[in-house]
């Protein structure tokens, strides 16, 4: 079966690295028309297509966003004024849903990247108490398929909860995104848009778990 963005991941990956060798405004001024062309306007009919899918999936309407390729360097050490990645935001469910392509990867994924505050309190008492091993179970269900999880951003269980409670790993937690890396030969064997609502469709665990904590 033919995929209208088979072009996409390759074309993106040409572009990437080549501005990784030579990330300047100068550059990327003198090839933005092909950045347009090649990743810009497929990356926005891909939010799309994806999108209309992923509002059935999940009974809810759903936003977009390309993330643009300039750097907010304000506070950054790092100087370099362009992304090297080209990313995508569906929201869906409270939930974010996620697509990146780099020169080193394309992954896709489901979660939250950060709690707000009530959300964050939600989080921690759902996953303390009585319903927290189901999310647990969900987790670990999805790393057997292959996804992958982030290590917590917090070195200790925070107060009140017990130090060796036995979901402290999610206690440490201030988000909860998974990830499926995507391989090239699954890609160019199945189709980056096949792939994609692959991946979601499993990742819908995700959604049911964290959408009543939004």
């Amino acid at each position: 079966m033919s995929d209208d963005f088979a072009d996409l991941v390759p074309q993106a990956r040409a572009f990437l690295t080549e501005l990784s060798a030579n990330n300047n405004r100068d550059w990327f001024l003198t090839n933005k028309k092909r950045y347009e062309i090649a990743l810009k306007h497929p990356a926005l009919a891909l939010l799309d297509v994806i999108s209309a899918d992923l509002e059935k999936m999940v009974g809810a309407p759903v936003s977009t966003k390309l993330f643009r390729p300039h750097r907010d360097v304000r506070f950054s050490k790092d100087k370099t004024p362009y992304h090297t990645h080209l990313h995508m935001l569906w929201t869906a469910g409270g939930i974010g849903w996620f697509l990146g392509i780099a020169p080193g990867y394309v992954s896709v994924g489901a979660g939250v990247f950060g709690f707000d505050k009530n959300a964050l309190i939600r989080w921690r008492d759902t996953v303390a108490g009585a319903d927290g091993q189901a999310i647990a179970n969900m987790i670990s269900a999805l790393t057997d398929k292959g996804t992958r999880l982030d290590p917590p951003e917090l070195k200790r269980v925070p107060a009140p909860y017990d130090k060796t409670h036995p979901r402290g790993d999610l206690l440490r937690r201030k988000g909860l995104a998974l990830w499926f890396d995507l391989e090239d030969r699954t890609i160019e064997k199945g189709g980056l848009t096949a792939c994609i609502r692959t991946a979601f469709s499993e990742l819908l665990p995700v959604q049911v778990a964290l959408a009543p904590l939004e």
